[in-house]
């Protein structure tokens, strides 16, 4: 009996595992015949610290269904990044997403997540400690959020590398 109690202790363990920080919540009203429509668009992003994040947009007429949608979204769109030994990355990178552009850098143990909005939430999500980031052109968190995902989704070690070029590591 104890042994069913511990596996689903296990589980719960599991999937709590991800984390979600709502960066946005915006309230829409369309205008019909009837009045007013309200309903929720909402952004949030979901990580585990492991290197591994995603982005999700949800939209419901309550907020909770518009999480619930923004949640399966970040799942889906979830993928697994590099971090190196200093909890950094390899190297400079470019993000590039609408408007939005942001460069990320690594920076020296120690000196913690320098970076503002959606793009900290994103690298303190993907379990990066030491990392420098600017956002240049657009102040819109979503875009400034798909550019940082780009920027992550381009990184590549140095074993990649090495191998892509076939050379001996």
């Amino acid at each position: 009996m104890s042994s069913r109690k511990k596996t689903s202790k296990l589980k719960k363990k599991k999937e709590t595992d991800w984390q979600e920080r709502i960066v946005q919540v915006r309230r829409v009203t369309k205008v019909v015949k009837g009045g007013k429509k309200l309903s929720f668009v909402l952004f949030l992003i979901i990580g585990n610290e492991k290197g591994q994040v995603g982005v999700g947009v949800g939209k419901a007429s309550d907020v909770i269904g518009a999480v619930k949608k923004a949640v399966t979204d970040g799942k889906k769109t979830s993928y697994r990044r590099p971090i190196t030994k200093d909890n950094s990355i390899p190297h400079i990178i470019t993000g590039r997403s609408g408007a939005a552009k942001v460069i990320i850098r690594p920076s020296a143990p120690g000196s913690g997540v320098i970076a503002g909005g959606a793009v900290r939430t994103i690298l303190e999500l993907v379990g990066v400690k030491n990392i420098l980031a600017k956002q240049l052109g657009s102040n819109n968190p979503l875009n400034n959020a798909r550019a940082a995902t780009n920027a992550l989704l381009q990184l590549r070690t140095f074993s990649q590398v090495s191998e892509s070029r076939s050379l001996k590591s």
